[in-house]
């Protein structure tokens, strides 16, 4: 799940809620959108390999 800052990131969190916390994790910032997305099918890749 990907969401703009008010300073013009992306911030990259996780899809379910950490029980503890009750947010979302985070899973990193970047520059852009496409970085971000990016990263995300890294992240579903290395879940699932």
């Amino acid at each position: 799940m990907i969401r703009q800052l008010t300073s013009g990131e992306y911030r990259l969190y996780s899809r379910k809620v950490d029980p503890k916390t009750h947010k979302r994790r985070n899973l990193g910032t970047f520059k852009s959108r496409e970085d971000a997305e990016k990263h995300e099918r890294e992240v579903q890749y290395f879940k699932r390999h």
